[in-house]
């Protein structure tokens, strides 16, 4: 297990730092492969390890890491729920699902939980370092075939162009009062979009609308 000193709760890095990662899984050997791959980075490190998910909640409060790769299934705690007692704490938590779980449930709970990236185990490791970087920066990236199961939940009707506008810069990770900013409106008015963007997808978050959006062509995620 690694040791780091814990910084104020949310705040955000100094510029410069290194990109630091919690790894949750029960499995020893996968948490040794994920450590020779992310501490081999120039720019990341692994600041703690765990084995389940009550100590995935403990060492992330105690480590405040820019990023956590969280396995779905682990003994004490599992994934999702380990997901929402972070996320619950910490709103701007970075969770990145890394398992060999893709069913249509597993996706959805997770997501629903907070999750901002789910990748699969077989995922090429570029791709892993990838996500972790641009989940560090502000994006919702999951892998195709997880968008694929997660917005066959739902149909998607379409959007109209102000709409899109919002959706786009949504996926790009913005927060309301950034958006607000970018497009002058006031904050009930994008409140009501939202909403609307949400009935019309069929959806009940902003990750999964971003997710439907993409999946039916509606927008693109940011590159």
């Amino acid at each position: 297990m690694a040791d780091g000193a814990a910084r104020t709760p949310d705040a955000p890095p100094d510029e410069g730092t290194k990109i630091r990662v919690l790894i949750a899984d029960d499995h020893a050997f996968i948490r040794l492969g994920l450590r020779g791959l992310i501490d081999a980075q120039p720019d990341m490190e692994v600041v703690a390890e765990a084995a389940d998910g009550v100590e995935a909640v403990r060492l992330y409060e105690a480590h405040r890491p820019d990023v956590a790769l969280m396995d779905l299934r682990m003994p004490a705690l599992e994934g999702p729920e380990a997901i929402a007692a972070i996320v619950r704490k910490h709103p701007q938590a970075n969770v990145v699902v890394l398992t060999t779980y893709d069913g249509d449930e597993d996706v959805y709970r997770a997501v629903q939980a907070g999750a901002r990236g789910y990748l699969l185990k077989d995922t090429f490791p570029e791709e892993t370092l990838s996500v972790i970087r641009s989940v560090r920066s502000g994006r919702r990236l999951f892998a195709p075939e997880v968008a694929a199961r997660l917005s066959a939940r739902s149909p998607g009707t379409a959007l109209n162009a102000h709409e899109r506008s919002i959706l786009a810069l949504v996926a790009k990770g913005l927060t309301n009062r950034e958006i607000q900013a970018v497009l002058s409106i006031a904050e009930g008015t994008l409140k009501h979009h939202l909403k609307r963007i949400f009935e019309k997808l069929e959806v009940t978050d902003r990750t999964e609308a971003a997710l439907v959006a993409v999946q039916h062509g509606i927008i693109r995620f940011p590159r």
